[in-house]
């Protein structure tokens, strides 16, 4: 008892909302959508519950004052400055549906809600929504010691983005069920033998439940 105790505490203290910020991780029209390029990893995002787990985190994050971060992979029409060095990049330029700059495939998905004070940071190159970004300079002008990763994938976007905010100093916490990856069994797989081993693990629920816990001065 009261180990659970003490862990409940801890991460009540990491989701202070005056140190924490929401990172939704590809979250994207065009990545999650109806007409998503990959419709695979769309239709895991949405039967899981993923997606609407990543929505009714981002509506209790703006009820509580957390601060949330919208990453977008996006691609200008010429292609210029995109990567080209990994088979992923190479079979990106080749699917039906383009994250276009400006393109209605790279607007937030449904039904995730954005407010004025979300931020968006989008990508041209690369795997992580944070290496090579805006988003760690972000992070440290928030004030932020601890980072919520939510979105796709469990295969190489989510891990990418919780092994460098683990090496840049961030507190890194993973909502099991506000995460998505092909095949579906591969997703809870990566949690447990390696997101659990860097990152406090949690869930949507607990998490909506920190945040509507009063606290001393709020």
């Amino acid at each position: 008892m009261s180990s659970g105790s003490s862990g409940a505490a801890r991460i009540i203290e990491q989701l202070d909302p005056a140190s924490t910020v929401l990172l939704t991780v590809e979250c994207q029209r065009g990545v999650v959508g109806p007409d998503s390029a990959l419709p695979e990893l769309a239709d895991a995002a949405r039967t899981s519950g993923a997606l609407a787990n990543v929505a009714r985190l981002v509506a209790a994050a703006h009820d509580a004052g957390v601060q949330v971060l919208h990453a977008v992979a996006e691609r200008r029409p010429d292609g210029r400055g995109a990567s080209h060095n990994a088979r992923l990049f190479k079979a990106a330029e080749r699917l039906p549906v383009q994250q276009l700059t400006g393109s209605t495939a790279v607007r937030i998905a449904d039904p995730i809600p954005v407010s004025g004070d979300d931020l968006v940071v989008r990508r041209l190159h690369g795997l992580s929504p944070i290496a090579g970004t805006d988003v760690d300079a972000l992070l440290r002008n928030f004030g932020c010691r601890t980072l919520v990763v939510t979105g796709v994938s469990a295969n190489v976007a989510i891990p990418n983005a919780v092994f460098d905010a683990v090496n840049l100093g961030y507190t890194a916490v993973v909502p099991a069920d506000a995460i998505a990856g092909v095949p579906s069994d591969y997703t809870p797989a990566m949690v447990r033998n390696t997101l659990a081993l860097v990152a406090t693990v949690t869930t949507t629920d607990d998490l909506l439940t920190c945040w509507r816990r009063p606290r001393h001065g709020r």
